[in-house]
């Protein structure tokens, strides 16, 4: 499989390795990005790597809770532009869309445009075109998540860059919205890839050990200790992989001498109840969309040559 400049500089910007050894990664994978990254961290050039698409799209995330019945909900929209995105109209429309989740508890998108917009007898797909025309940019709902058990509390961050709704499992009468907040701030910051360590599978494992014992290989001072050795070794880094990668395991960012668990227990018992964690989502504003990379001076000179 060939690969490109442009595969070079995504792998780089990926992990954070010298375009040089993220060109020979390519090549030695034969230009596969998922094998790519897998050789720069058996080489132990590159930390473990979220592989998720580049972030290009812009528009918001936003999430809302319903403060009469406490459903929690949580969309993302995108619009075309940074200008857009900040304007009132669009940031309106995002939150009515928002509130239509909240109130009818569509289960998907396609779900949500049959429903009626808000203050209006039109249904959202016929209000998006209108929208569109009075916005001024092309719109896109993208996506949506509603919890309506237990006890929900959102978060939006930076205007809508990183939208959070977490959901606990409240007992005790306590009013928990700063323990969701702080566990959603931590969750905005830290984008762990599992929510405790009883979610990691063994493939996730099996691939971090092999990693561990590649690198202990290169290692002078670890190569030529037994392979028994060597598996309790790499056991005592598995459990850093849960503390890194694992929400209720993390270290508080508030208190790094608490975990978040910890934190969330300690915290409850001091209001006079108990909560648990149950759920979360994280939404990024474009994750995963790959967005149209314009050629400036090639667009210039269009726009000349069609005006001759």
């Amino acid at each position: 499989m060939a690969f490109t400049a442009q595969d070079v500089k995504t792998l780089r910007e990926m992990t954070n390795v010298g375009m040089m050894d993220c060109k020979k990664a390519l090549t030695e994978t034969d230009g596969d990005m998922d094998k790519a990254v897998e050789w720069l961290r058996e080489k132990g050039l590159a930390k473990a790597a979220k592989k998720a698409g580049r972030i290009a799209a812009e528009g918001m995330a936003y999430a809302a809770v319903c403060p009469e019945c406490g459903v929690g909900a949580m969309v993302e929209v995108n619009c075309e532009t940074d200008f857009c995105a900040k304007s009132d109209l669009f940031v309106a429309f995002v939150k009515d869309i928002c509130q239509v989740v909240l109130k009818d508890g569509p289960a998907d998108v396609e779900a949500l445009m049959a429903c009626k917009y808000p203050g209006s007898e039109l249904t959202v797909a016929e209000t998006l075109p209108e929208k569109v025309m009075s916005i001024g940019e092309n719109l896109q709902i993208r996506r949506l998540v509603r919890f309506a058990e237990n006890t929900s509390v959102a978060y939006v961050h930076a205007g809508g860059k990183i939208g959070v709704l977490v959901n606990l499992a409240v007992e005790g009468g306590i009013d928990a919205t700063e323990i969701g907040k702080d566990v959603a701030m931590q969750i905005a910051a830290l984008n762990p890839r599992f929510w405790d360590k009883s979610m990691v599978t063994e493939d996730v494992m099996a691939e971090e050990k092999k990693v561990a014992l590649a690198l202990m290989d290169q290692d002078p001072k670890m190569a030529s200790k037994p392979q028994q050795v060597k598996e309790k070794i790499v056991m005592g880094k598995l459990n850093k992989f849960y503390e890194e990668n694992c929400l209720l395991q993390q270290e508080f960012v508030k208190d790094n001498s608490m975990t978040v668990e910890k934190y969330i227990a300690t915290a409850a018992k001091a209001l006079g109840g108990s909560v648990k964690f149950v759920n979360a989502v994280r939404f990024m504003k474009g994750e995963g969309i790959e967005k149209k990379q314009e050629d400036f001076a090639a667009e210039v000179a269009a726009q000349m040559n069609a005006g001759k």
